[in-house]
């Protein structure tokens, strides 16, 4: 499905070369100051065209449609698209029926039976996640005073030298994945529900669905499979505070009061120019496959202002949900 949230909803629409793309966001509150410049730190942040990234730059304006009268929300549905203007098709005309190894092209083509738009990847394209991003800048403006910031961790398996990863990578035609730290500062205790609707379920779904993303561990992650736990254990320092974040911010599926931390992992691009066995989906004869066209050497540079939008999103929807249950 294209929606997501209860309460503030997230709808994408639109592929990587039709005419736009965008988002349409259902129940954000009246009343809230916005303009176009509220969205160009962000979207120049996910922004193609830097050392590293895809060379396709699009303008990346935002047309508001709806849901703003002067200067403000006013309850309605937000609906803004972003028009494509720089695309170039015809870089995938000869792979149509030749999927890419590790990309999406040939379960879309069995699920949708061959009517999917193959262009750019379409709807399971990156490119969808600007009206996401769009979506953010409104829902930091809802969880505000909490604080959302994601930045690279990793690249390739280094910390260090990355422009030389990246160099490498691109002389090689190859691509490198990466892993993104993400914070939340002033969180307010009590946000989320047990079980199905926890802070970790709502995170983990909408981080799984940005384009890429492996993997999520909160706090210590996967190291707390091998602690004890007197080490483990977050102790109580005072109302809502600890001596340690093991856990990352969320006890029982619920915000604690501490930081919510976790990290993602960004598989590698999926297009390489470097040869690679694939498969004519019409004939079945085997082909070796070489991408030509503009891709990412590495599209984790462009994820932490995603993975701010979607963390942003659900806590928006929290907090909204939150809202609704407080009836003193």
């Amino acid at each position: 499905m294209n929606t997501f949230g209860r309460l503030f909803r997230v709808s994408i629409f639109g592929e990587s070369h039709g005419s736009s793309v965008g988002v349409l966001i259902d129940g954000v509150p009246a009343g809230i100051p916005l303009s176009k410049d509220d969205f160009r730190k962000d979207l120049l942040r996910r922004k193609g065209g830097k050392f590293g990234t895809t060379k396709r730059v699009e303008e990346d304006e935002p047309i508001i449609e709806s849901g703003v009268f002067n200067g403000y929300t006013t309850g309605a549905p937000v609906l803004i698209r972003f028009e494509n203007k720089d695309t170039r098709s015809r870089d995938y005309q000869d792979i149509r029926y030749i999927p890419r190894p590790g990309h999406a092209d040939f379960v879309g083509f069995v699920k949708y039976k061959g009517f999917n738009d193959y262009r750019g990847g379409g709807h399971f394209s990156g490119r969808l996640t600007t009206g996401i991003v769009a979506a953010g800048v409104i829902a930091k403006k809802i969880i505000f005073p909490m604080n959302v910031h994601a930045h690279i961790e990793e690249i390739g398996g280094k910390r260090e030298d990355l422009g030389n990863v990246l160099s490498e990578a691109f002389q090689n035609g190859d691509s490198v994945g990466g892993i993104i730290r993400c914070v939340v500062e002033n969180v307010p205790v009590g946000l989320g529900e047990p079980f199905f609707d926890s802070v970790e379920s709502m995170l983990s779904h909408a981080m799984f669905s940005i384009p890429g993303v492996k993997a999520i561990e909160f706090g210590v992650g996967f190291e707390a499979a091998r602690m004890r736990g007197s080490q483990y254990n977050d102790q109580y320092e005072s109302h809502g505070k600890t001596k340690t974040n093991n856990s990352g911010g969320i006890n029982g599926g619920i915000t604690n009061g501490n930081e919510i931390v976790f990290r993602i992992a960004v598989r590698p691009t999926a297009s390489i120019s470097i040869p690679q066995e694939s498969f004519d989906m019409l004939t079945g004869e085997k082909k070796q496959l070489v991408i030509g066209g503009r891709h990412d050497t590495c599209f984790a540079l462009r994820v932490p202002p995603i993975v701010e939008a979607m963390t942003s999103i659900v806590l928006a929807d929290f907090k909204l949900i939150a809202k609704a249950y407080d009836v003193r």
